[in-house]
């Protein structure tokens, strides 16, 4: 009995010493976890997009900067490249950061025998710390691509912006055809008219009436194709818009007045330097610095440092020794060993290969850009130079060709085919006309788009961010 007793006094104290050598043991991993884990400070101002109001007038009067805050504000594309931007800009909190600590604890359904007593369970706690300069890198690579996604943000910005005003300029177009396909229908009844007069008193054949009868049903037949193409431009504005297919679009701005000042040396010294593509290109090739120092850090070693803990129980012997049940502490120290060459070489050898394409595709965005510049200045000039020809010549010469001819029509002096012919060539004048406006206006957006900035003194808005976002 006891023998008995004496057993189960020395499990109960055991028991209780376990239990303040578990209770030791937590806090004092506790303390040393918080001791080791380093969280680095790298922070991100939160970033929210101005709330802007645009009241109703659009449907009455729509003016080119409205639409373009608008599409900034509530377009989708743009929405997902902020948020895909912010999203990038958070890893800042991640990549410099020291790996988490492992806690593993250990615990023995058959306690481990020691000359202190058994050992119950052990618990330790280690931290790895990677090698100096490495988490700088990390760092320094995470902020370069939060910078090339903020050039994507603005390259989108850009884009739909430039797609707004090609659709703005272009529905301008569209309307602008119709009233010009209306002013010459009505002409065209005031010369079928004439023709039927003239046929009555036999001063014109039956082909002149077929032939204006003919003109009269092809201009209905422009005019609705027209109306269908009005509405397919205006459902292309709205869903840039984010609106309503169906929702209205007042009256447009007229295009831009012909005043391309800057020659294509500087437009394309200002594309250089402004260019999202080529901007991203550079920061590919510093990636590519920081790539290769990242990767021959990665070829030394990693250290790690912990703390060990092991509960020991009392003996269970007739003569316990003095420090009998005392815990075990100990201070763990570690390195891994970068034995595999082959595999540190081909690291660097990888980010140098990556480093020399970045290079190329910055040399050829450069070159892509150059090309488009002056194929797009050879098209705006081209564009400025048939509005001045149909401006200042043609359409006024047709205009006064057409009213020669019904002179001399009314005279007997020439034929209504003639009269008819001049009436198409002044319709087709004017439509030319408008549409070399259009064309204008569309090219020099995009000179600007690439340019980064105005080129003309129209106060018309180029196809940049109406706010700047704050990284």
């Amino acid at each position: 009995m006891n023998h008995g007793f004496s057993t189960q006094t020395r499990g109960a104290r055991t028991l209780d010493a376990a239990a303040a050598g578990s209770l030791r043991g937590f806090w004092l991993c506790l303390v040393v976890g918080m001791a080791l884990v380093v969280v680095p400070t790298l922070l991100a101002e939160d970033f929210k997009p101005p709330v802007k109001d645009h009241p109703g007038r659009i449907e009455t009067y729509a003016r080119l900067s409205d639409l373009l805050n608008l599409a900034y504000d509530r377009n989708p594309s743009i929405r997902k490249a902020r948020e895909q931007w912010r999203a990038i800009v958070e890893t800042y909190r991640v990549a410099g950061s020291y790996p988490d600590p492992q806690l593993t604890a250990t615990w023995y359904p058959e306690p481990i025998e020691t000359r202190l007593g058994p050992q119950d369970w052990n618990v330790q706690i280690a931290q790895s710390i990677p090698f100096p300069g490495r988490l700088s890198k990390t760092g320094e690579l995470a902020a370069a691509d939060a910078r090339i996604a903020r050039l994507k943000l603005d390259k989108t910005v850009k884009a739909v912006l430039l797609a707004v005003k090609e659709s703005y300029y272009e529905l301008g177009y569209i309307r602008r055809a119709k009233a010009v396909t209306a002013q010459n229908a009505e002409l065209l009844q005031h010369i079928s008219k004439i023709a039927a007069t003239a046929h009555a008193d036999n001063r014109a054949t039956l082909m002149d009436v077929i032939k204006a009868q003919s003109q009269t049903g092809q201009l209905h037949y422009d005019a609705l194709l027209l109306a269908d193409l009005e509405q397919t431009e205006r459902t292309r504005l709205n869903g840039l818009l984010n609106r309503r297919p169906e929702a209205a679009v007042g009256a447009l701005e007229p295009p831009p007045p012909p005043s391309l000042r800057l020659d294509e040396v500087r437009i394309t010294r200002l594309a250089e330097a402004s260019q999202e593509d080529i901007l991203m290109a550079q920061l590919g090739v510093e990636k590519g610095d920081i790539q290769v120092a990242l990767a021959r850090l990665h070829n030394r070693p990693d250290f790690k440092i912990g703390l060990f803990y092991a509960a020991i129980g009392d003996p269970d012997v007739p003569t316990p020794p003095e420090d009998a049940g005392r815990d075990a502490i100990g201070i763990q120290a570690g390195i891994s060993i970068p034995l595999w060459f082959g595999r540190n070489n081909s690291r660097v050898a990888s980010a140098r290969a990556e480093k020399a394409a970045a290079r190329a595709e910055k040399a050829d965005r450069i070159n892509t850009l150059r090309s488009r510049v002056r194929n797009l200045y050879f098209k705006t000039r081209n564009a400025q130079r048939i509005i001045h020809l149909y401006q200042t010549d043609l359409v006024p010469q047709a205009a006064r060709a057409m009213e020669i001819a019904e002179l001399w029509y009314r005279e007997g002096q020439s034929s209504f085919t003639d009269f008819i012919e001049t009436q198409a060539v002044w319709h087709n004048f004017q439509l030319s006309l408008a549409r070399a406006r259009a064309d204008y206006a569309i090219n020099l957006a995009r000179l600007e788009q690439l340019a980064g900035t105005h080129l003309s003194g129209d106060g018309h808005p180029a196809a940049s961010p109406p706010g700047k976002e704050q990284p």
